[in-house]
């Protein structure tokens, strides 16, 4: 039963994904390894005291050393191979090679042909191609070994027949393990990423536009879960916020019948004064109710994102103001394609720029576009708002003691409208003074 229970289980788990990129390391590091051996030629040989070539030479050179002088250049003819050719010199001057010098890729060896040769004393000398002449014909590696009645053994080959010292060959192998862990790593991350990165982006966007879309359920099973999880949770409370919405936009509607009525029997109020007070206090709420429910008739209405010219929208809205017989100002490139909902950005606008106006004056609209982002920048000359109250006047029915004004001051529902279509669209609405004097209005709307 528990092996049944083991082969039901889901395989595209983070668990497996973690065994298995340990494994596709492992077996890749493997494979690099085998390829450096079989195709990067004398780099993947051993190093020179592994090959048994010192102990070959070591070995031609005390049969040489002990045969008669007349016999030695046959021995030495017949000693010769592919790999080198074995010559006995009565004299060093007689080998043709450059003047010795102190080279560091043979001295590691010195010792171990000595005694190899039994010889302490024996001198050595190895020569490379890079320490010949250039263009002579004779360059290539070169080793003469001295016998003990001073005639010498040389044994020269045009070609490198062994590999890199321990340390650089260590290296190497750990390149390359390194290299293939990476890379391993890189293509085992991006599975396991793309889901996390795509679960994480959904969520930040549900934190500003409640009306996201669900997340796609992609992923290992333990991603998939966690994300059906969150599109329940996201599904129930836009469900919530829906129903407080409709709940919130009857209630308002519903006030307007005693409002109606309470106007009505205000006509036979006989006091002039407390009928003007009552008057002005009728008409206020009915402000206040008809600011509502435009409020929550544009947050409950589902408009579609569409691709559209941003600049051409400001133009209309600029033109608008300007039928209406009021200066509005526009600087800015004359195109920009912008996805996002174009009658709520409309909507937006207008209610910055109502505010430009009725508390400023010389309105101006800025538009800017970056690399990631469109800019938007409404500025008036006015008193501006202090610090203090400029995250508050975003709060719904917020208003400063100095807007109180039934001919130039709203119910406070404007800004907090502005900006709750600026966040649907995972941007930022800020506020911040001028140092001539007045405000300035501060959008970002990031591209899809």
């Amino acid at each position: 039963m528990k092996l049944l229970e083991r082969l039901n289980r889901p395989s595209d788990t983070v668990a497996r994904w973690i065994a298995l990129t340990t494994t596709a390391a492992m077996l890749t590091a493997l494979l690099l390894t085998w390829l450096l051996s079989q195709l990067a030629g004398v780099w993947a040989r051993p190093p020179l005291l592994q090959t048994g070539l010192l102990e070959s030479l070591a070995s031609i050179s005390r049969i040489i050393d002990a045969a008669p002088p007349e016999q030695r250049p046959s021995i030495a003819r017949s000693a010769s191979d592919e790999v080198y050719t074995t010559t006995w010199l009565s004299r060093f001057d007689d080998a043709g090679v450059p003047a010795p010098d102190d080279d560091a890729d043979f001295r590691s060896g010195e010792d171990f042909l000595r005694h190899q040769l039994r010889n302490p004393s024996a001198r050595i000398v190895g020569y490379e191609p890079a320490d010949w002449p250039a263009d002579d014909p004779r360059a290539g590696y070169a080793l003469l070994v001295e016998l003990r009645d001073g005639s010498w053994v040389k044994f020269s080959a045009f070609t490198r027949n062994w590999g890199l010292d321990e340390l650089p060959r260590s290296l190497v192998i750990i390149a390359l393990v390194l290299l293939s862990t990476i890379v391993v790593a890189l293509v085992a991350t991006r599975h396991l990423a793309a889901p996390l990165e795509r679960f994480a982006r959904g969520a930040r966007r549900f934190g500003s536009d409640f009306r996201a879309p669900p997340i796609a359920v992609e992923g290992p099973q333990e991603i998939r879960q966690a994300i059906v999880a969150f599109n329940a949770m996201q599904a129930q409370l836009q469900h919530f916020i829906n129903d407080r919405t409709q709940m919130l936009a009857a209630i308002s509607h519903d006030l307007r019948a005693p409002l109606t009525r309470m106007r009505l029997r205000g006509e036979f109020v006989e006091d002039p004064d407390q009928q003007a007070k009552l008057f002005r206090d009728v008409d206020e709420m009915q402000a206040m109710v008809n600011s509502a429910l435009e409020f929550f008739r544009d947050d409950a209405r589902l408009e579609p994102a569409t691709a559209f010219d941003l600049a051409e929208l400001l133009h209309t809205v600029v033109d608008d103001y300007k039928d209406a017989g009021l200066e509005v100002q526009l600087r800015g490139p004359s195109r920009v394609v912008y996805v996002g909902r174009p009658i709520g950005i409309k909507r937006m606008l207008t209610n910055l720029l109502d505010n430009a106006i009725k508390y400023g004056h010389e309105p101006l609209i800025e538009l800017g576009e970056g690399a990631h982002a469109v800019e938007i920048r409404v500025l008036d000359r006015g008193p501006g708002i202090a610090e203090e109250h400029q995250e508050e006047v975003f709060k719904p029915f917020f208003r400063i003691e100095g807007s109180r004004n039934k001919h130039t001051g709203g119910v406070g529902l404007g800004l907090s409208a502005a900006r709750a279509t600026v966040l649907e669209h995972g941007g930022s609405l800020t506020l911040r003074n001028r140092k001539q004097g007045g405000l300035e209005v501060r959008v970002v709307l990031p591209f899809a």
